[in-house]
């Protein structure tokens, strides 16, 4: 069993992946290709995990069931192994590995994929992107290539523009590049999708795209017609979405299992720039995907394969809804206290009855009265899934010292927003139990000494010398001597706004001096509070 197209056409073989509980493409994948080659209609730039088992397996749904008959383009710009590597000796094919929170598994065989390729300038297959972005059907190009390939103030980046169009080597001046082809070739409209997980992608998107291509048209390498092109949304369109599915890397335990089942080739790669690749993905089975529906040259039908399609401040909604009451808030709080607790598998957190009913009062009673409702997503139903199958899932392997990282960056938008939501809504914030606690624990991690008196080693975080700095004084034990906490709770760039002169403060304070007493004073602080 290698994973090949001749491998899962192959009438005998094909039964041989049936019967371990493989589910094949249900198309002709050939002629799909030579479609695509005709008449493209989706590029993808970035080929890692999230969009294989997400957005090529949407693309697979509707494939499947004749609703498509063009597949996705593959476009890799930072780490050409990735494709030579995961893509190539497969003939572009992957094996899906859904993981359930049951322990039970889905496995399928992606075949969405018509072709992956390296994205350069100085490649040959450079030319064959350029035929792509100029043919008029191409309708979206869409990104998972993570906030910083967006960016353009890094100096990397300001000396790649400096070298112009055709000789850039990052992708997002490859890609303005690729769009002035499209122009040069008759301004034919496309929708530029970012999908990568951070707030107001598009914007983003928008903003580098658009920096780039003015800063090209004063060198006088681009038109400015160009410029005014890119701009007008009725031709070049740059939606916003949200996107949410927990996919770690690929998991050795899985790669046993694969090769358990007699399918060769499934070990995983480690590639010279730390990517980690194979020819599967392992994947938790829920999913979000929320996107602006603004498309000048249409798209695939994807809302019939789970894609939500909707206007900008929905889009705004779902992901409020989600970075501030039904997931963020609930990973912060358990990971700062699982850090605590000495674990190391947030799935292990979840059989902590403490912990457990610490993260429902928090998510429930105090995130739900001031939710922001998108209308198209249930905030009660998303935290359902948060609880009873993302967070105690045994095969995602997350860790709350992951988690953990850069807290600093994430207290004011995660429990910040709640706060200011109770005072918009007149809510007393005396019914806030929780939150004091958390924010109190981050005090708490940052003395560095776990429930049992153990040092242990703090997450990275940009403000973790500041934060020392100002709780200098306070030690593992030892009580306050009164006002130590003043600095802290002051540091509105940490929480959002002054704990200090809120209500919330002398709560704070209780809940820190009730985890500081010594050995064992986290564990019982956490079950008083859930007791309450």
């Amino acid at each position: 069993m290698k994973l090949d197209l001749r491998s899962i056409q192959d009438r005998e073989t094909a039964r041989l992946w049936a019967e371990k509980g493989y589910r094949l493409p249900g198309f002709d994948v050939a002629s799909m290709r030579e479609n695509t080659l005709r008449t493209p209609r989706w590029v993808h730039f970035g080929g890692g995990n999230i969009f294989r088992i997400f957005l090529a397996a949407r693309m697979q749904d509707l494939l499947d069931r004749g609703l498509a008959d063009t597949g996705i383009i593959v476009g890799e710009g930072f780490d050409a192994e990735v494709v030579e590597k995961g893509y190539a000796p497969y003939d572009n094919l992957n094996i899906n590995v859904t993981l359930k929170a049951d322990g039970t598994m889905d496995k399928e065989i992606c075949a969405s994929v018509a072709d992956a390729m390296v994205c350069s300038t100085q490649r040959p297959e450079w030319k064959r992107f350029v035929k792509i972005f100029t043919n008029p059907s191409l309708q979206m190009v869409s990104f998972t290539i993570t906030e910083k390939g967006y960016a353009t103030a890094p100096a990397y980046v300001q000396e790649d523009i400096k070298r112009g169009p055709e000789n850039c080597t990052t992708i997002c001046c490859m890609v303005v590049s690729l769009l002035y082809e499209r122009f040069k070739a008759g301004a034919f409209p496309i929708a530029v999708v970012s999908m990568d997980n951070c707030s107001q992608n598009g914007l983003k998107l928008f903003t580098g795209v658009s920096t780039i291509a003015r800063t090209w048209a004063d060198m006088g390498l681009v038109s400015g017609q160009f410029v005014d092109w890119l701009c007008d949304e009725s031709k070049v369109s740059f939606p916003w979405s949200m996107i949410d599915k927990i996919t770690p890397r690929p998991d050795p335990v899985v790669s046993g299992m694969l090769k358990a089942d007699g399918v060769e080739g499934m070990d995983v790669i480690v590639t010279a720039k730390r990517s980690y690749v194979a020819a599967f993905v392992n994947s938790e089975e829920c999913e979000y995907l929320v996107v602006e529906d603004r498309f000048p040259n249409g798209r695939p039908a994807l809302e019939k394969a789970g894609v939500y399609f909707t206007d900008r401040d929905t889009v705004t909604k779902v992901e409020r809804m989600k970075v501030c009451t039904c997931l963020n808030p609930l990973h912060t709080a358990m990971s700062v206290m699982g850090c605590l607790l000495g674990y190391t598998k947030i799935s292990d957190e979840m059989k902590d009855e403490d912990i457990v009913k610490y993260i429902k009062r928090l998510g429930y009673v105090e995130g739900l009265p001031v939710v922001t409702d998108p209308g198209i997503l249930s905030p009660k139903s998303f935290i359902d899934d948060v609880v009873f199958k993302r967070l105690p899932n045994p095969f995602m392997p997350d860790t709350p010292q992951r988690i953990a990282t850069d807290t600093s960056q994430k207290l004011a938008i995660r429990f910040g927003e709640t706060v200011k939501a109770y005072r918009e809504n007149g809510l007393p914030l005396s019914d806030l139990k929780v939150i004091p606690v958390v924010l109190a624990s981050w005090i708490r991690y940052l003395l560095a000494v776990d429930d049992n008196g153990n040092a242990f080693e703090l997450s990275p975080d940009p403000l973790a010398e500041s934060a020392h700095a100002d709780i200098a004084g306070i030690r593992f034990g030892v009580p306050l001597r009164g006002g130590e906490l003043d600095r802290i709770l002051s540091r509105e760039d940490i929480w959002g706004y002054d704990v200090l002169k809120s209500e919330l403060r002398d709560a704070v304070v209780a809940a820190f001096e009730s985890m500081n007493r010594g050995a064992g004073a986290v564990r019982a602080t956490l079950h008083k509070t859930v007791e309450e």
